[in-house]
């Protein structure tokens, strides 16, 4: 099986491990049959973005010990879903993206240019 690709055309890197994120629990946004959310843009959350998720519904800051998740953080890195990305844009929140990590069929529902505005650097 060859590797998932991201919107830049490379192979898709790693979201994050720490909080262990995406779809998989595997640290990567990469998607399949069972990820009905598409869980595919790799995020670094802010306060503001996170303030703006849980005011539609969709906490992610707050810990959920029996699933074994912690919450997300100010600096953390998550894979996001495309449509709560570009639901986030429309609303003026959307957090900063990290390219490489991000899937590619994440274009397929949010314009790369979009993406390519609100990307960070990766740090080595």
């Amino acid at each position: 099986m060859p590797n998932p690709k991201n919107v830049l055309g490379t192979d898709l890197t790693t979201c994050s491990t720490s909080p262990m994120t995406g779809f998989y629990r595997d640290g990567c946004c990469r998607t399949g049959r069972e990820d009905l959310g598409l869980h595919t843009v790799c995020i670094q959350a802010t306060a503001e973005f996170l303030e703006f998720s849980r005011s539609v519904g969709n906490d992610l800051s707050t810990p959920i010990p029996m699933y074994d998740f912690p919450g997300v953080q100010p600096g953390d890195r998550w894979c996001l879903c495309a449509e709560r990305w570009k639901q986030a844009l429309e609303a003026g929140e959307a957090p900063p993206v990290v390219l490489e990590a991000t899937h590619m069929s994440t274009i397929e529902f949010v314009d790369l240019e979009d993406l390519q505005a609100h990307a960070i650097e990766v740090q080595s």
